[in-house]
């Protein structure tokens, strides 16, 4: 996934002001697809110039404040991008290579990174948790929420198998001496 494809999508589904759509993204898509919002700035820019949105100023709003919409040529790159095959995602995570060192080396003194992860991934799936109570409750879901909540429970899922397997390496870190 890039960065112009999920600013795409979080514009067709409502046109925004850059300011707006960082907030947005930072609550929905930067849960999954994270950016600063000096990126996202740059790449509507970009995206203005490759014709596949257009700003407009916004009446009553702070000097320099514009409105984002999807052009029709936008529209059909992310059409063409959402038919694309693309590969799993790979897993690269620090912590792995960390974990590897100690197995070489003996033990460095890891439990107190597994523990603050830990903590991390619970306070995630909290969010997450709450996320779903707030806007996924109804028992009969429009297909856009449901694809949504699909999102949400691919997230959810994710930070329940990361707590599993955190709680599982502080064992096996704690029985080895850590």
């Amino acid at each position: 996934m890039s960065l112009p494809h999920a600013l795409l999508t979080s514009l067709v589904e409502k046109p925004s002001s850059g300011y707006e759509l960082a907030r947005r993204f930072d609550k929905s898509i930067g849960y999954f697809w994270h950016a600063t919002h000096q990126q996202i700035y740059r790449e509507l820019a970009r995206m203005e110039g490759q014709g596949w949105v257009a700003s407009s100023a916004v009446d009553g709003g702070r000097a320099g404040k514009r409105e984002f919409v999807v052009l029709p040529a936008g529209r059909d790159e992310l059409r063409r991008w959402a038919a694309t095959a693309s590969e799993p995602m790979e897993l690269r995570d620090e912590l792995m290579l960390r974990l590897r060192a100690d197995a070489a080396l003996g033990p460095l003194g890891l439990a107190e990174e597994f523990e603050r992860r830990l903590d991390l991934h619970r306070q995630k799936l909290q969010a997450y948790r709450a996320i779903e109570s707030r806007d996924f409750s109804a028992p009969h879901l429009p297909r856009e929420a449901q694809l949504r909540y699909l999102i949400l429970k691919a997230g959810i899922q994710f930070e329940e198998g990361r707590i599993l397997w955190t709680q599982d390496a502080l064992a096996t870190l704690r029985a080895g001496g850590d």
